[in-house]
């Protein structure tokens, strides 16, 4: 930790870590589970972000797999090739929508290196049952088809049918190879394909997208900890997003299904007290035509607005959410506007990395009198303000997928339903203390996190039992228990 310290650039933090991770597996990972909220940033975002942005230039070797449209026809011939044979988690993207700085192709694959770096420190899951895969379909960067260090395929990005075979034979050839019970995690596909994707195989495979599921499980449990801040129940708020994408309309349907849950009214009644907003302005019915379908079921009654200012003036929200990637947009009239109907307005800025975001923590508390309790998706360091300290919580999809994960992989689950979504983000929420709370954090801290997954293994994997979905039989008497049992952890033998 004293050499890694010595680094003024994150960046390098970064390649140092890599190369141990190549170097010296074993402490790697007892490097990150020892330092969690220190590296935490250095191994994934923000500083993630930056590497693949330079991922050509700070390319040692390979890291996971590549497999692009050259394989086609031979996936599964590829796939036979990664030395280790049982895997139990893959995270696959195709570099479409890395973040929230776009495309990047194949450079995206920093992004699964990440993710499954912290499925093994925080959930516990083995490094070698971990398959990092980049589909390299091509990129429409064309910064990154001129650079000479680019190391994907130099052409535009295939679409259509050519890419819809692609993507089917690599499923096909995942459940061939690895059997129905490997999760596969589709990370930083660009919405038109991840709803897609998601719908198609979320009845044959287990398969779970952090962008749209794992990212509103988080939210959802941060919402849940600041009703115990703000009272009333989720039912009883008004929410207004920015950002009306995988990540906006995930949480969304997210929040409307609990809010079903709890009050057993139907979700299509639920949905009315969630609006979105995207580039375009309010999503309204008169606008029904011409969206997406997956924005569709957001679009209420309501006379067009074209500015979120505008709709937080109209609307009256209790709660801001912004997931629209647009840094700076929670501007000061917009969050003095929040502050002015609200007591304890709640704002959360969850765009990464830290130049997307939306408001910074200091904005936030500045511009609402330090009324505001706020959290966002990239760290920011504690606040002083009116001579009070504030800390701001980060919600951060890393609590809740390596949970996630270890819970379905110790069930023996074979799908992946909404309900396990919703009992992770209760656990989650059952995890943040009154001291916590004190403090106007909306989650439980980092250093807790392998306690926080094995809770959450333990729910998700009850909910996959209750609905049948569990293959691992007979099913344990303390869940747990047997969650921190199965969970790798980085120790020296002893041969003496």
């Amino acid at each position: 930790m004293q050499n890694l310290r010595q680094y003024q650039v994150p960046l390098q933090k970064y390649m140092a870590m890599m190369d141990l991770q190549e170097r010296n597996e074993r402490l790697f990972y007892k490097l990150l589970i020892d330092n969690v909220e220190e590296l935490l940033p250095v191994v994934y975002t923000p500083t993630v972000g930056e590497a693949c942005q330079k991922y050509g230039s700070i390319f040692r070797r390979p890291q996971g797999l590549y497999i692009s449209l050259k394989e086609k026809g031979k996936i599964l011939e590829v796939l036979k090739n990664w030395p280790e044979k049982s895997i139990q988690v893959i995270v696959v993207t195709d570099g479409e929508r890395i973040l929230g700085l776009g495309d990047l192709g194949c450079q995206g694959m920093g992004i699964p290196v990440g993710k499954l770096a912290l499925y093994s420190a925080l959930g516990g899951i083995r490094p070698s049952a971990c398959l990092p895969v980049t589909i390299d379909v091509g990129t429409n960067n064309e910064t990154l088809l001129k650079d000479e260090f680019y190391i994907g395929l130099r052409q535009k990005r295939a679409t259509g049918q050519e890419y819809r075979d692609l993507l089917h034979e690599f499923m096909c050839a995942v459940k061939q190879n690895y059997g129905e019970k490997v999760l596969v995690q589709f990370e930083d596909f660009a919405n038109h394909n991840a709803f897609d994707l998601l719908a198609k195989y979320g009845t044959t495979h287990l398969v779970f997208n952090d962008d749209i599921q794992g990212t509103a499980s988080v939210v959802l449990a941060g919402l849940v900890a600041a009703l115990k801040l703000i009272g009333g129940t989720l039912a009883e708020h008004t929410f207004l997003f920015l950002g009306a994408g995988e990540a906006g309309t995930g949480i969304a349907e997210l929040i409307a299904l609990e809010m079903s849950k709890q009050t057993k009214i139907p979700v299509e009644e639920a949905r009315k007290r969630i609006w979105l907003v995207d580039s375009k302005g309010l999503i309204v019915s008169s606008r029904k035509e011409s969206l997406q379908h997956f924005k569709k079921p957001w679009a209420h009654e309501h006379e067009p607005i074209n500015s979120l200012l505008e709709a937080v003036k109209s609307i009256k929200p209790t709660i801001l959410i912004g997931s629209s990637g647009a840094g700076k947009t929670f501007t000061k009239e917009v969050i003095e506007a929040m502050a002015s109907f609200n007591e304890k307005p709640v704002i959360l800025a969850l765009s990464n990395p830290t130049s997307q975001s939306e408001c910074t923590a200091e904005e936030a508390y500045k511009w609402s009198q330090g009324r505001a309790i706020f959290a966002s998706g990239s760290p920011f360091d504690p606040i002083e303000y009116n001579g009070k300290t504030y800390y701001s919580g980060q919600a951060n999809n890393a609590y809740i997928f390596p949970g996630l994960g270890l819970g379905l992989i110790i069930s023996g689950a074979i799908r992946v339903h909404d309900d396990m979504l919703l009992a992770a983000s209760e656990a989650l929420a059952k995890q943040v203390t009154q001291e916590n709370y004190d403090m106007g954090l909306l989650y439980p801290p980092f250093s807790n996190i392998r306690k926080i997954s094995a809770h959450i293994a333990a729910n998700v994997a009850t909910k996959a039992y209750e609905l049948g979905l569990a293959t691992r039989l007979p099913r344990p008497e303390n869940l747990v228990a047997y969650a921190e049992s199965c969970m790798y952890s980085p120790v020296y033998r002893s041969f003496r």
